[in-house]
């Protein structure tokens, strides 16, 4: 099995969504405010999804990309 390694980056988006999910269940949000904090998660989720993406394709030690997949540029 594989050591677990730190992900803040990956961290700091789990942290940020759940944070404005509190805010969004509180209820006390301006109708304005609570649509740019909709937007901003589907934002945190996009960067989320590309970074577990990212690192897929890296595999799991190495930085060597998996068998079958090409590498994204960036």
């Amino acid at each position: 099995m594989a050591p677990v390694v730190p992900e803040p980056r990956l961290d700091d988006l789990v942290m940020r969504l759940k944070s404005a999910a509190t805010e969004l269940r509180s209820g006390e949000l301006a109708p304005e405010r609570a649509a740019a904090l909709v937007d901003e998660c589907a934002r945190l989720a996009t960067e989320a999804g590309a970074e577990l993406d990212r690192r897929v394709r890296m595999g799991a030690a190495g930085g060597e990309p998996v068998p079958g997949q090409l590498a994204l540029g960036s």
